[in-house]
Protein backbone atom coordinates (compact mmCIF):
# COMPACT_ATOMS: atom_id res chain seq x y z
CA UNK A 1 0.00 0.00 0.00
CA UNK A 2 3.15 2.23 0.81
CA UNK A 3 4.64 1.60 -2.50
CA UNK A 4 1.63 2.21 -4.19
CA UNK A 5 1.00 6.04 -2.36
CA UNK A 6 2.50 9.68 -2.53
CA UNK A 7 2.49 9.74 1.36
CA UNK A 8 2.54 7.25 4.93
CA UNK A 9 -0.80 9.54 5.64
CA UNK A 10 -2.53 8.49 3.08
CA UNK A 11 -1.73 4.55 3.08
CA UNK A 12 -2.52 4.43 6.33
CA UNK A 13 -5.82 5.83 6.21
CA UNK A 14 -6.43 3.53 3.55
CA UNK A 15 -5.77 0.49 5.32
CA UNK A 16 -7.85 1.85 8.55
CA UNK A 17 -5.33 2.80 11.11
CA UNK A 18 -3.99 6.15 12.16
CA UNK A 19 -0.60 6.80 10.46
CA UNK A 20 1.55 6.77 14.21
CA UNK A 21 0.71 2.92 14.13
CA UNK A 22 1.81 2.65 10.71
CA UNK A 23 4.74 3.86 11.20
CA UNK A 24 5.58 1.46 14.68
CA UNK A 25 4.39 -1.36 12.42
CA UNK A 26 6.97 -0.34 9.64
CA UNK A 27 9.69 0.68 12.07
CA UNK A 28 8.98 -3.39 13.03
CA UNK A 29 8.71 -4.34 9.64
CA UNK A 30 5.78 -7.19 10.89
CA UNK A 31 2.01 -7.30 10.50
CA UNK A 32 -0.27 -6.71 12.92
CA UNK A 33 -1.02 -10.30 13.64
CA UNK A 34 2.79 -10.76 14.07
CA UNK A 35 2.79 -8.35 16.61
CA UNK A 36 -0.26 -9.74 18.49
CA UNK A 37 0.07 -11.16 21.87
CA UNK A 38 -0.96 -14.82 22.65
CA UNK A 39 -3.26 -14.34 26.05
CA UNK A 40 -2.00 -17.51 28.26
CA UNK A 41 -2.56 -15.42 31.48
CA UNK A 42 -5.24 -15.89 33.76
CA UNK A 43 -8.32 -12.57 34.29
CA UNK A 44 -9.27 -14.06 37.60
CA UNK A 45 -8.00 -16.51 40.44
CA UNK A 46 -8.29 -19.96 40.26
CA UNK A 47 -10.67 -21.12 43.33
CA UNK A 48 -9.59 -24.62 42.90
CA UNK A 49 -6.18 -24.13 42.66
CA UNK A 50 -4.91 -25.00 46.35
CA UNK A 51 -7.79 -28.68 45.88
CA UNK A 52 -6.85 -29.48 42.40
CA UNK A 53 -4.04 -32.25 43.03
CA UNK A 54 -6.69 -33.88 45.25
CA UNK A 55 -9.28 -33.41 42.21
CA UNK A 56 -6.65 -34.96 39.66
CA UNK A 57 -6.38 -38.07 41.78
CA UNK A 58 -9.51 -38.57 42.15
CA UNK A 59 -9.88 -38.75 37.95
CA UNK A 60 -6.75 -40.56 38.27
CA UNK A 61 -8.51 -43.27 40.17
CA UNK A 62 -11.93 -42.81 37.82
CA UNK A 63 -11.83 -40.73 35.07
CA UNK A 64 -15.28 -41.11 34.45
CA UNK A 65 -16.03 -38.47 37.87
CA UNK A 66 -18.53 -35.76 36.50
CA UNK A 67 -17.88 -31.84 37.66
CA UNK A 68 -20.82 -32.27 39.83
CA UNK A 69 -20.23 -34.85 41.66
CA UNK A 70 -16.40 -33.50 42.65
CA UNK A 71 -17.98 -30.27 43.68
CA UNK A 72 -20.30 -31.94 45.61
CA UNK A 73 -17.58 -33.98 47.22
CA UNK A 74 -15.65 -30.61 48.08
CA UNK A 75 -18.65 -29.11 49.51
CA UNK A 76 -18.60 -31.55 52.21
CA UNK A 77 -15.21 -32.00 52.56
CA UNK A 78 -14.64 -27.97 52.59
CA UNK A 79 -17.88 -26.41 53.76
CA UNK A 80 -18.61 -22.97 53.00
CA UNK A 81 -15.55 -22.73 50.30
CA UNK A 82 -17.02 -23.98 47.30
CA UNK A 83 -20.31 -22.51 45.71
CA UNK A 84 -22.23 -24.34 43.51
CA UNK A 85 -22.09 -21.45 40.93
CA UNK A 86 -18.40 -22.28 40.31
CA UNK A 87 -19.26 -25.53 38.72
CA UNK A 88 -18.23 -24.27 34.95
CA UNK A 89 -14.58 -23.78 36.13
CA UNK A 90 -14.08 -27.05 37.47
CA UNK A 91 -15.81 -28.28 34.25
CA UNK A 92 -12.77 -26.44 32.25
CA UNK A 93 -10.29 -27.71 34.41
CA UNK A 94 -11.72 -31.52 34.07
CA UNK A 95 -11.84 -30.82 30.41
CA UNK A 96 -8.23 -29.11 29.87
CA UNK A 97 -7.09 -32.32 32.38
CA UNK A 98 -9.07 -35.05 29.93
CA UNK A 99 -7.14 -33.62 26.71
CA UNK A 100 -3.54 -33.41 28.40
CA UNK A 101 -3.74 -36.49 30.67
CA UNK A 102 -6.71 -38.52 30.70
CA UNK A 103 -7.25 -41.50 29.30
CA UNK A 104 -6.38 -42.11 25.79
CA UNK A 105 -10.11 -42.03 23.76
CA UNK A 106 -11.50 -44.16 21.20
CA UNK A 107 -10.71 -44.09 17.27
CA UNK A 108 -12.66 -44.43 15.15
CA UNK A 109 -11.01 -45.05 11.80
CA UNK A 110 -12.57 -44.12 8.23
CA UNK A 111 -13.46 -47.55 5.86
CA UNK A 112 -12.87 -47.72 2.50
CA UNK A 113 -16.08 -49.39 1.10
CA UNK A 114 -15.67 -51.38 -1.83
CA UNK A 115 -17.93 -51.86 -4.63
CA UNK A 116 -20.82 -54.83 -4.62
CA UNK A 117 -18.82 -56.39 -1.20
CA UNK A 118 -20.95 -55.27 1.80
CA UNK A 119 -24.39 -54.75 2.41
CA UNK A 120 -26.05 -53.87 6.37
CA UNK A 121 -29.43 -54.29 7.47
CA UNK A 122 -31.83 -52.84 10.34
CA UNK A 123 -35.16 -52.58 11.87
CA UNK A 124 -36.17 -48.96 12.37
CA UNK A 125 -39.59 -47.64 14.13
CA UNK A 126 -41.76 -44.80 12.35
CA UNK A 127 -44.62 -44.37 15.08
CA UNK A 128 -43.33 -41.17 16.13
CA UNK A 129 -44.42 -40.06 12.28
CA UNK A 130 -47.77 -39.55 13.47
CA UNK A 131 -48.90 -42.25 10.17
CA UNK A 132 -52.65 -43.34 10.38
CA UNK A 133 -54.31 -45.45 8.00
CA UNK A 134 -57.88 -44.62 7.43
CA UNK A 135 -57.78 -42.28 10.65
CA UNK A 136 -56.13 -45.06 12.66
CA UNK A 137 -52.74 -44.73 14.14
CA UNK A 138 -50.60 -47.11 12.17
CA UNK A 139 -47.94 -48.57 14.40
CA UNK A 140 -45.16 -50.50 12.37
CA UNK A 141 -41.60 -50.85 11.19
CA UNK A 142 -39.55 -50.33 8.47
CA UNK A 143 -36.71 -53.54 7.81
CA UNK A 144 -34.53 -50.88 6.06
CA UNK A 145 -31.57 -52.51 3.97
CA UNK A 146 -28.64 -50.45 2.18
CA UNK A 147 -25.40 -51.03 -0.09
CA UNK A 148 -22.50 -49.02 1.86
CA UNK A 149 -20.61 -48.10 -1.10
CA UNK A 150 -23.68 -46.55 -3.12
CA UNK A 151 -26.02 -45.95 -0.65
CA UNK A 152 -29.01 -47.78 -2.77
CA UNK A 153 -31.50 -48.87 -0.29
CA UNK A 154 -34.95 -50.42 0.24
CA UNK A 155 -37.54 -50.76 2.98
CA UNK A 156 -40.05 -53.57 3.95
CA UNK A 157 -42.76 -52.82 6.23
CA UNK A 158 -43.28 -54.72 8.89
CA UNK A 159 -44.07 -55.19 12.45
CA UNK A 160 -41.56 -56.81 14.48
CA UNK A 161 -37.81 -57.72 14.98
CA UNK A 162 -38.74 -61.77 13.76
CA UNK A 163 -37.25 -63.56 11.38
CA UNK A 164 -40.10 -63.92 8.94
CA UNK A 165 -39.73 -59.75 8.85
CA UNK A 166 -36.17 -60.09 7.95
CA UNK A 167 -35.91 -62.69 5.93
CA UNK A 168 -38.82 -61.27 3.73
CA UNK A 169 -37.35 -57.65 3.93
CA UNK A 170 -33.71 -58.72 2.95
CA UNK A 171 -35.21 -60.94 -0.43
CA UNK A 172 -37.44 -58.11 -1.29
CA UNK A 173 -34.43 -55.89 -1.34
CA UNK A 174 -32.29 -58.51 -3.37
CA UNK A 175 -34.26 -59.44 -5.70
CA UNK A 176 -35.20 -55.86 -6.27
CA UNK A 177 -31.71 -54.85 -6.38
CA UNK A 178 -31.46 -57.79 -9.01
CA UNK A 179 -27.85 -59.41 -7.54
CA UNK A 180 -26.32 -61.00 -4.25
CA UNK A 181 -23.55 -58.36 -2.16
CA UNK A 182 -20.56 -60.66 -0.74
CA UNK A 183 -21.41 -59.88 2.68
CA UNK A 184 -24.11 -58.74 5.04
CA UNK A 185 -23.93 -57.27 8.32
CA UNK A 186 -26.82 -57.00 11.42
CA UNK A 187 -26.72 -55.79 14.84
CA UNK A 188 -26.09 -58.48 17.44
CA UNK A 189 -29.65 -58.05 19.38
CA UNK A 190 -32.10 -59.64 17.21
CA UNK A 191 -33.67 -63.08 17.71
CA UNK A 192 -34.08 -63.36 13.97
CA UNK A 193 -30.26 -62.93 13.87
CA UNK A 194 -28.38 -64.55 16.83
CA UNK A 195 -29.06 -68.16 18.55
CA UNK A 196 -29.88 -66.76 22.36
CA UNK A 197 -29.76 -70.08 23.65
CA UNK A 198 -27.09 -70.51 26.41
CA UNK A 199 -23.93 -71.32 24.90
CA UNK A 200 -21.87 -74.23 26.49
CA UNK A 201 -18.77 -71.45 26.91
CA UNK A 202 -20.44 -68.15 27.63
CA UNK A 203 -17.51 -66.46 26.56
CA UNK A 204 -18.09 -67.88 23.09
CA UNK A 205 -20.33 -65.59 20.33
CA UNK A 206 -23.57 -66.13 19.82
CA UNK A 207 -24.05 -68.35 16.70
CA UNK A 208 -26.40 -67.66 13.96
CA UNK A 209 -29.86 -69.46 14.21
CA UNK A 210 -30.11 -72.43 11.85
CA UNK A 211 -32.98 -70.58 10.02
CA UNK A 212 -30.65 -67.47 9.26
CA UNK A 213 -27.82 -69.40 8.47
CA UNK A 214 -29.71 -71.49 5.47
CA UNK A 215 -31.07 -67.93 4.83
CA UNK A 216 -27.21 -66.92 3.88
CA UNK A 217 -26.04 -69.97 2.47
CA UNK A 218 -29.15 -69.93 -0.17
CA UNK A 219 -28.08 -66.54 -1.50
CA UNK A 220 -24.06 -67.26 -0.81
CA UNK A 221 -23.84 -64.58 1.43
CA UNK A 222 -21.47 -64.45 4.34
CA UNK A 223 -23.29 -63.08 7.23
CA UNK A 224 -21.43 -60.68 9.62
CA UNK A 225 -22.37 -58.87 13.00
CA UNK A 226 -21.86 -55.96 15.13
CA UNK A 227 -19.51 -56.02 18.20
CA UNK A 228 -21.47 -55.18 21.52
CA UNK A 229 -22.00 -51.56 22.31
CA UNK A 230 -20.60 -50.60 18.49
CA UNK A 231 -23.44 -49.78 16.58
CA UNK A 232 -20.95 -47.77 14.82
CA UNK A 233 -20.13 -50.66 13.07
CA UNK A 234 -23.16 -50.67 11.64
CA UNK A 235 -23.16 -47.13 10.85
CA UNK A 236 -24.55 -46.41 7.18
CA UNK A 237 -27.71 -47.86 7.72
CA UNK A 238 -28.32 -46.12 11.00
CA UNK A 239 -27.10 -43.00 8.99
CA UNK A 240 -29.78 -44.06 6.29
CA UNK A 241 -32.23 -44.28 9.12
CA UNK A 242 -31.75 -41.06 10.68
CA UNK A 243 -31.87 -39.59 7.02
CA UNK A 244 -34.69 -41.92 5.24
CA UNK A 245 -37.32 -40.94 8.21
CA UNK A 246 -36.25 -37.20 7.31
CA UNK A 247 -37.14 -37.58 3.98
CA UNK A 248 -40.27 -39.14 4.75
CA UNK A 249 -40.97 -36.94 7.07
CA UNK A 250 -40.60 -33.95 4.34
CA UNK A 251 -42.42 -35.99 1.99
CA UNK A 252 -45.54 -36.28 4.36
CA UNK A 253 -45.37 -32.49 4.86
CA UNK A 254 -45.19 -31.87 1.17
CA UNK A 255 -48.30 -34.00 0.99
CA UNK A 256 -49.92 -32.35 3.38
CA UNK A 257 -51.82 -35.23 5.37
CA UNK A 258 -49.98 -38.23 7.09
CA UNK A 259 -53.39 -39.99 6.48
CA UNK A 260 -54.01 -42.92 3.99
CA UNK A 261 -56.55 -44.49 2.56
CA UNK A 262 -54.98 -48.32 2.06
CA UNK A 263 -51.91 -49.43 3.73
CA UNK A 264 -51.13 -50.41 0.03
CA UNK A 265 -51.58 -46.58 -0.67
CA UNK A 266 -48.80 -46.00 2.23
CA UNK A 267 -46.72 -48.84 0.93
CA UNK A 268 -46.52 -47.14 -2.71
CA UNK A 269 -45.86 -44.09 -0.94
CA UNK A 270 -42.87 -45.27 0.63
CA UNK A 271 -41.56 -46.66 -2.40
CA UNK A 272 -41.71 -44.15 -4.84
CA UNK A 273 -39.80 -42.20 -2.32
CA UNK A 274 -37.22 -44.65 -2.06
CA UNK A 275 -36.94 -44.66 -5.74
CA UNK A 276 -36.05 -40.68 -5.90
CA UNK A 277 -33.62 -41.15 -3.28
CA UNK A 278 -31.93 -44.15 -5.05
CA UNK A 279 -32.04 -41.89 -8.73
CA UNK A 280 -28.56 -39.94 -7.78
CA UNK A 281 -26.74 -43.46 -6.95
CA UNK A 282 -27.25 -44.85 -10.27
CA UNK A 283 -23.82 -44.05 -11.09
CA UNK A 284 -22.25 -45.85 -7.87
CA UNK A 285 -25.03 -48.19 -8.02
CA UNK A 286 -23.90 -49.20 -11.68
CA UNK A 287 -20.43 -50.41 -10.25
CA UNK A 288 -22.42 -52.78 -7.73
CA UNK A 289 -24.02 -54.04 -10.10
CA UNK A 290 -21.21 -55.23 -12.38
CA UNK A 291 -19.85 -57.35 -9.83
CA UNK A 292 -22.99 -58.60 -7.60
CA UNK A 293 -23.17 -61.88 -8.10
CA UNK A 294 -26.17 -63.76 -9.90
CA UNK A 295 -29.18 -64.43 -7.92
CA UNK A 296 -30.46 -68.14 -7.07
CA UNK A 297 -33.48 -69.80 -9.17
CA UNK A 298 -35.95 -68.88 -6.60
CA UNK A 299 -36.61 -67.29 -3.30
CA UNK A 300 -35.87 -69.17 0.04
CA UNK A 301 -38.65 -70.06 2.09
CA UNK A 302 -39.45 -67.59 5.07
CA UNK A 303 -42.02 -68.88 6.60
CA UNK A 304 -41.45 -71.01 9.83
CA UNK A 305 -42.87 -74.93 9.47
CA UNK A 306 -43.95 -76.46 12.61
CA UNK A 307 -46.43 -79.34 13.76
CA UNK A 308 -49.38 -78.35 15.94
CA UNK A 309 -52.37 -80.49 17.54
CA UNK A 310 -56.03 -79.01 17.02
CA UNK A 311 -57.31 -78.90 20.73
CA UNK A 312 -60.78 -79.81 22.10
CA UNK A 313 -61.98 -76.52 21.56
CA UNK A 314 -61.19 -76.34 17.84
CA UNK A 315 -58.21 -74.48 18.17
CA UNK A 316 -54.11 -74.62 17.22
CA UNK A 317 -51.88 -72.44 19.79
CA UNK A 318 -48.92 -71.06 17.68
CA UNK A 319 -46.34 -68.50 18.77
CA UNK A 320 -48.31 -68.38 21.74
CA UNK A 321 -51.83 -66.73 19.88
CA UNK A 322 -54.63 -68.79 19.60
CA UNK A 323 -56.69 -69.70 16.34
CA UNK A 324 -59.74 -71.59 15.81
CA UNK A 325 -59.87 -73.60 12.57
CA UNK A 326 -62.94 -76.14 11.22
CA UNK A 327 -63.71 -78.77 14.17
CA UNK A 328 -63.26 -81.30 11.75
CA UNK A 329 -59.54 -81.30 12.90
CA UNK A 330 -60.24 -81.71 16.22
CA UNK A 331 -57.63 -83.75 17.32
CA UNK A 332 -56.05 -83.77 14.39
CA UNK A 333 -52.28 -82.93 14.31
CA UNK A 334 -51.60 -80.16 11.19
CA UNK A 335 -48.93 -78.56 9.79
CA UNK A 336 -48.49 -74.81 10.30
CA UNK A 337 -46.61 -72.42 7.97
CA UNK A 338 -45.91 -69.15 10.13
CA UNK A 339 -45.13 -66.37 7.58
CA UNK A 340 -44.76 -62.49 8.25
CA UNK A 341 -48.38 -61.28 7.77
CA UNK A 342 -50.26 -64.68 7.76
CA UNK A 343 -50.32 -68.08 8.69
CA UNK A 344 -51.49 -71.12 6.63
CA UNK A 345 -52.64 -74.40 7.99
CA UNK A 346 -51.94 -77.45 5.63
CA UNK A 347 -53.56 -81.30 6.58
CA UNK A 348 -52.71 -84.03 4.39
CA UNK A 349 -50.48 -81.90 1.84
CA UNK A 350 -54.10 -79.53 1.49
CA UNK A 351 -54.39 -76.06 2.21
CA UNK A 352 -57.08 -75.78 4.45
CA UNK A 353 -57.11 -72.44 6.15
CA UNK A 354 -55.35 -68.88 6.00
CA UNK A 355 -55.55 -66.79 8.78
CA UNK A 356 -54.13 -62.98 9.55
CA UNK A 357 -51.05 -63.18 12.16
CA UNK A 358 -52.02 -62.21 15.25
CA UNK A 359 -48.89 -59.28 16.47
CA UNK A 360 -47.91 -59.84 19.99
CA UNK A 361 -48.96 -62.36 22.55
CA UNK A 362 -51.25 -63.92 24.61
CA UNK A 363 -54.40 -63.31 21.87
CA UNK A 364 -57.03 -64.86 19.75
CA UNK A 365 -58.65 -65.15 16.66
CA UNK A 366 -61.50 -67.24 16.70
CA UNK A 367 -64.17 -67.21 13.88
CA UNK A 368 -67.51 -68.20 14.74
CA UNK A 369 -67.80 -70.33 11.26
CA UNK A 370 -65.58 -72.73 12.40
CA UNK A 371 -67.87 -73.91 15.91
CA UNK A 372 -71.26 -72.64 15.38
CA UNK A 373 -72.04 -76.20 14.30
CA UNK A 374 -71.58 -77.61 17.91
CA UNK A 375 -71.97 -74.20 19.64
CA UNK A 376 -76.32 -73.87 18.53
CA UNK A 377 -76.46 -77.54 20.17
CA UNK A 378 -74.75 -76.06 23.28
CA UNK A 379 -75.99 -72.26 23.84
CA UNK A 380 -75.58 -73.00 27.64
CA UNK A 381 -71.84 -72.51 26.77
CA UNK A 382 -71.96 -69.09 24.86
CA UNK A 383 -73.02 -66.43 27.80
CA UNK A 384 -69.31 -67.65 29.35
CA UNK A 385 -67.21 -69.14 26.44
CA UNK A 386 -63.71 -67.61 26.92
CA UNK A 387 -63.48 -66.51 23.03
CA UNK A 388 -67.26 -64.58 23.64
CA UNK A 389 -66.44 -61.30 22.29
CA UNK A 390 -64.98 -63.20 19.24
CA UNK A 391 -68.55 -64.00 18.08
CA UNK A 392 -69.66 -60.86 17.31
CA UNK A 393 -68.71 -60.24 13.54
CA UNK A 394 -69.91 -56.45 13.65
CA UNK A 395 -71.19 -53.99 16.02
CA UNK A 396 -74.83 -55.07 14.74
CA UNK A 397 -74.36 -58.63 16.34
CA UNK A 398 -73.86 -57.46 19.83
CA UNK A 399 -75.97 -54.77 19.62
CA UNK A 400 -78.58 -57.70 18.59
CA UNK A 401 -77.26 -59.77 21.46
CA UNK A 402 -77.96 -57.18 23.83
CA UNK A 403 -81.63 -56.16 22.79
CA UNK A 404 -82.34 -60.11 22.94
CA UNK A 405 -80.93 -60.01 26.11
CA UNK A 406 -83.88 -57.22 27.16
CA UNK A 407 -86.82 -59.36 25.05
CA UNK A 408 -85.70 -63.03 25.55
CA UNK A 409 -84.23 -62.95 28.75
CA UNK A 410 -82.44 -66.75 29.77
CA UNK A 411 -82.96 -67.84 25.59
CA UNK A 412 -81.34 -64.75 24.35
CA UNK A 413 -78.04 -67.11 23.64
CA UNK A 414 -80.01 -69.55 21.77
CA UNK A 415 -81.94 -67.06 19.55
CA UNK A 416 -78.71 -64.89 18.72
CA UNK A 417 -77.20 -68.24 17.93
CA UNK A 418 -79.59 -69.17 15.28
CA UNK A 419 -78.74 -65.88 13.70
CA UNK A 420 -75.52 -66.28 13.68
CA UNK A 421 -75.97 -70.52 12.22
CA UNK A 422 -78.35 -68.09 9.67
CA UNK A 423 -75.04 -65.98 8.90
CA UNK A 424 -72.95 -68.72 8.40
CA UNK A 425 -75.16 -71.05 6.17
CA UNK A 426 -76.21 -68.21 4.26
CA UNK A 427 -74.70 -64.78 4.13
CA UNK A 428 -72.85 -62.71 6.70
CA UNK A 429 -73.52 -59.21 5.29
CA UNK A 430 -77.31 -59.52 4.21
CA UNK A 431 -77.58 -60.69 7.98
CA UNK A 432 -75.76 -57.77 9.34
CA UNK A 433 -77.84 -55.44 6.50
CA UNK A 434 -81.24 -56.93 7.85
CA UNK A 435 -80.32 -56.41 11.74
CA UNK A 436 -79.67 -52.62 10.72
CA UNK A 437 -82.96 -52.44 8.65
CA UNK A 438 -84.37 -54.13 12.06
CA UNK A 439 -82.74 -51.97 14.48
CA UNK A 440 -83.06 -48.87 12.95
CA UNK A 441 -86.66 -49.34 12.88
CA UNK A 442 -86.65 -49.97 15.83
CA UNK A 443 -88.44 -53.56 15.21
CA UNK A 444 -87.50 -56.36 17.62
CA UNK A 445 -85.01 -58.37 16.59
CA UNK A 446 -86.00 -62.03 16.28
CA UNK A 447 -84.44 -64.82 14.47
CA UNK A 448 -87.40 -65.25 12.42
CA UNK A 449 -87.72 -61.53 11.36
CA UNK A 450 -84.28 -61.64 10.17
CA UNK A 451 -84.64 -64.85 8.27
CA UNK A 452 -87.28 -63.72 6.48
CA UNK A 453 -85.35 -60.37 5.62
CA UNK A 454 -82.21 -62.70 4.46
CA UNK A 455 -84.15 -65.75 2.65
CA UNK A 456 -86.60 -63.90 1.14
CA UNK A 457 -84.30 -61.41 -0.61
CA UNK A 458 -86.26 -58.34 0.46
CA UNK A 459 -84.94 -55.33 -0.72
CA UNK A 460 -83.83 -53.20 2.45
CA UNK A 461 -82.95 -49.76 1.86
CA UNK A 462 -79.52 -49.03 2.15
CA UNK A 463 -78.19 -46.84 5.18
CA UNK A 464 -77.09 -43.78 3.02
CA UNK A 465 -80.67 -43.82 1.72
CA UNK A 466 -82.81 -40.90 3.48
CA UNK A 467 -86.41 -39.84 1.97
CA UNK A 468 -87.26 -36.20 2.70
CA UNK A 469 -90.49 -34.92 3.04
CA UNK A 470 -91.66 -32.36 0.49
CA UNK A 471 -91.22 -28.66 2.49
CA UNK A 472 -94.76 -26.84 2.30
CA UNK A 473 -93.70 -23.26 1.76
CA UNK A 474 -97.24 -21.95 2.31
CA UNK A 475 -96.46 -21.90 6.34
CA UNK A 476 -93.15 -19.66 5.29
CA UNK A 477 -95.30 -17.55 3.23
CA UNK A 478 -97.72 -17.11 6.36
CA UNK A 479 -95.01 -16.70 8.91
CA UNK A 480 -93.82 -13.19 6.36
CA UNK A 481 -97.36 -12.30 5.99
CA UNK A 482 -97.33 -12.28 10.30
CA UNK A 483 -94.40 -10.72 10.60
CA UNK A 484 -95.60 -7.79 8.39
CA UNK A 485 -98.42 -7.02 10.10
CA UNK A 486 -97.44 -7.49 13.32
CA UNK A 487 -94.80 -4.40 12.08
Amino acid sequence: MLQRENSQAVAAAKAGMDVKTARKYRRLGKLPSEVAVTHNWRTREDPFAEVWEEVRQELAVNPGLQAHTLLAALQRKYPGRFQDGQVRTLQRRIKTWRALEGPAKEVFFSQVHEPGRLCQSDFTHLSDLGITIAGQPFDHMLYHFVLTYSNWEQCTVCFSESFESLAEGLQNALWALGGVPAEHRTDRLSAAVNNLAKQPDERREPAFTRRYQALLEHYGLTGRKIRTGKANENGDVEQRHHRFKRALDQALMLRGSRDFISREEYETFVGELIDQLNAGRRERLAEELAILRSLPDHRYESCQRFDARVDSGSLIHVDRNAYSVTSRLIREKVEVRLYVEHLEVWYAQRLVERLPRLRGRNKHRVSYRHIIDWLVRKPGAFEQYRYRDDLFPTSRFRMAYDSLKQTHGDRAAKAYLGILYLAARETETGTDEALRHLLNEGQPISFEAVEALVRRGQEIPSATQVTVDPVDLAGYDTLMTGQEVAS
